[in-house]
Parts: structure tokens; sequence; C-alpha cells
């Protein structure tokens, strides 16, 4: 059997597994071996025994239960409430009022939290009914918010760019530094267009409240001053070189303890109930590496990887064309698989080609993940709208299409990014990690 029937039986094989509800990890794991023991005459239980160990065995994986662990304490506490308290005061003059809580609120929840589900789910407890009861438009209610959480995993600590780094070799705390512009970025894109938007439909934004006098503006943004001790603590240890990101995310544990302990929503109850959590996203996201790590030594015995990289690099596209390709794949199988599936399903592959494109693979790892974010929130499997629906009992059509315009922001995002790589390499540079 020729190269190109062994790849498209692989990937019938595959679309066939994750489409009949399979877990991603053992769809992987049939696929590859059943691609080595059709197509190669590798040992297959040795094979799968040394990858599965070296996939596991990495210190920088360590980071990924801690941060998430920390994002689970944090779900749990009054955060989204003080965020809530001490933001508003500021955001009550702008042209949108308060539907800038929601983005402000999703960009610091997802400097903490490093998850995207995390941050739409937390946030929109407090914002939906909040903002729904004074009034608010619930397309734009719902788009900011749906839109604006998908910065958890872009902003860091991002469990994704966490993944990306181990399954590429490139360091998580350069990917860590360069993901800060292109997040203030979007961040502004996004206000800009509620800001935009609010200006053309003045008569659907509701009236401001009362003005408040400075000293109790500062007095109830007092409520933010432990979410930003948080974020230096966690963030600034790296950026300072004081701590690896493992260091960190050990850090940021202690730190949502004491401040969940501080609020008073810290129990025995929250605790089992956060550290379950923790363990069985953790467990699931260790489970798909190992899949993807064996599925990626499989293709290597089978000689696919090096087929695909030879058929593309005969069609010699332009490095702008590759990248508008590998959108475009990426959109359509972020279609069917969360995001760190599609990360660790296809980097071994597709990096080969980039670097021979001339790409950078550390700014290729923020560009693949704002194509990730804007996978998160189309349908049929944008894991944030499932969100955001089972928040509101909105319609997944209805919440897609209030999450469309800041689709549109995305790939515009990732226009600037590609038009000016510097907002992305700037900041590693600069810092010299």
């Amino acid at each position: 059997m020729n190269e190109v029937a062994m790849t498209v039986l692989l990937l019938a094989l595959l679309f066939v597994m994750l489409g009949s509800g399979i877990w991603v990890a053992f769809s992987l794991l049939i696929v590859a071996l059943s691609g080595m023991a059709l197509f190669s005459s590798a040992p297959l239980g040795d094979v799968l025994a040394t990858t599965a160990w070296g996939a596991s065995n990495s210190w920088a994986l360590a980071a990924l239960p801690l941060f998430i662990w920390m994002g689970e304490i944090l779900f749990r506490s009054r955060m989204s409430e003080d965020m809530f308290t001490g933001l508003s005061p500021w955001m009550g003059r702008l042209p949108g009022r308060l539907l800038h809580v929601n983005i402000v609120g999703c960009a610091v929840f997802a400097a903490v939290s490093g998850s995207s589900a995390a941050t739409a789910a937390t946030i929109g407890k407090m914002s939906v009914p909040e903002l729904t009861r004074r009034g608010y438009p619930e397309k734009l209610i719902l788009g900011t918010l749906a839109g604006s959480a998908t910065l958890g995993l872009l902003i860091p600590p991002s469990i994704i760019l966490i993944v990306y780094g181990v399954a590429t070799e490139q360091s998580i705390a350069r990917l860590f530094v360069a993901g800060i512009l292109p997040g203030i970025m979007l961040m502004v894109l996004f206000m800009g267009y509620v800001v935009i938007w609010s200006l053309t439909h003045k008569a659907q934004i509701p009236a401001p409240d009362p003005s408040l006098p400075l000293r109790e503006k500062f007095a109830r943004s007092k409520r933010l001053i432990p979410v930003i001790l948080l974020i230096a603590g966690v963030i600034g240890s790296i950026y300072a070189g004081i701590a690896s990101p493992t260091d960190a995310a050990a850090v940021g544990v202690v730190l949502a303890l004491v401040l969940s302990w501080f609020a008073k929503t810290l129990n025995l109850e929250t605790f089992k109930a956060g550290l379950i959590g923790a363990t069985k996203t953790s467990c699931m996201i260790a489970f798909i590496l190992v899949g993807a790590a064996f599925l990626t030594v499989a293709m290597g015995f089978t000689g696919i990887p090096s087929l695909l990289a030879q058929w593309i690099g005969s069609l010699h596209l332009s490095p702008y064309a590759l990248l508008g390709a590998l959108t475009v794949f990426f959109v359509i199988l972020g279609c069917f698989l969360d995001g760190i599936s599609v990360v660790v399903l296809t980097t071994s592959v597709i990096l080969p080609m980039v670097e021979q494109a001339g790409i950078d693979p550390l700014w290729f790892g923020i560009f693949v993940v704002i194509v990730v974010e804007m996978s998160q929130i189309t349908p049929p499997v944008g894991f944030n709208l499932f969100v955001i629906q089972s928040l509101t009992g909105r319609n997944i059509v209805r919440v897609a299409m209030a999450a469309a315009p800041f689709f549109a922001i995305l790939l515009i995002a990732l226009g600037l990014i590609t038009a000016f790589p510097e907002i992305v390499t700037a900041l590693p540079a600069v810092m010299g990690h």
C-alpha cells in the first residue's frame, strides 16, 4: 500500500474514532497502534512503553496540574464578585459602560487561571445576571463573555502554552512572555469594538449609574488587591527570573489557598472539589499527551509526516500562504477537538514545515493559540459556547451568533501579528529570556 492510501486510511480511522465519541486519548492510541501494526514491523509494546514514559517524564509538565488546581481554587472563591465590584466604578463612563467589566474581568482572571472555559464560567456566573438585570443587550453580554474568555488561552500562565512548549521543546518562560502583548492587544480590540457598537447604538445602552466620588472608587478597588498580588506573585516571579514556571505554579497554588481562606470560601468541601477537579483535568490532558506522543512516534515509523512535509514543500507555498492554509486547517480541526488536543496532535507534523518556511517556532506558538481561540467560539464544538449555553440556557446558535464579531476580531489579530511579528517577539527579546 502506498503512502497516500496509508495516510487516507489512518486519517479516516481517526475521524471515525473522534466522531463516535470515544475519548480523544483512546482514539489517538488506537490509530497509532493500527498504523504500527499494519505498516511497520516495530515492537508495539516496547515502543508504547518507552513513548508513554518519555511523554510523562517531563519536569515542565509538573506546572500543568498546579496551574489547573490554582484555577479550580479561584473558581470556587469570591473572586469574580470582587472583580466586578472593583472594576465597575472605573468603567461606567466609557461608551459601553459595564460591558467592559466582562472584557477586563476575563483578562484579569485569565492571568491567574490559564483556562478559557474556567474564565467563561467564573466571570459569566457573576456578570451575566448582573448585566441582564441592568438592561444591557443580551447579544453584547454573551459576545463579550465568549470572546474575552478566550484570553484564558493566551495571557500567561496559559495551560495550552505549557503544552505547546513541551510538545515543541520551546522555553515555556519565553512563550509566557511572548503572550503578554498579543493578549493586551486583543483586550484593546475587544474594548474598541464595544465602544464603536455603543456609539452607533446609543439607545440600547442603559444610562450610567450615579458618579461616585474618587475616594469611593478607590475604596471599592481595594477588593482587586488580592487578585493583583496573586498575578504579581505568579507572573512576576517568572519574568524576574526568580522562579521557573513550575516553581511559580506551586507559589500560585499556595497564594490561591491563602486568598480563598481569607475570603472565607475555603473549607474541606471546596478544597476536595478543587483537588478532584484539577486531578480529572490534569489526567485527561496527560492521557491525551501520551496518546499524541505515541501517534507521533507511530507516524514516524510509517513515514507519513515526511511524505506530508514533502508534499507541502512541493507546492512551494510562500510563508503567508502556508499560514493561511494552516489557519483554515486548525479552525476546521478545532470544530471537532478541544484546543489542547489540536496542539498535541498537529505540532510534530507541522513544526518541521513551519521551520523550513523560516517561521519562528516561538511566534508560531502564539499564532496557533490565537487560531485555537477562534475555534473555542465556532460551532459545533466551541467549548466556550457550551459553557455560556449552560450558564444562560440560551440556544447554542444564538450564543454563536453573539460571538461572531469576536471571531472576526481574532482574525484581525492574526493579521496584525503576521504583519507585525514584533508584537510577539519584542518582549522575549527585550527581557532576555
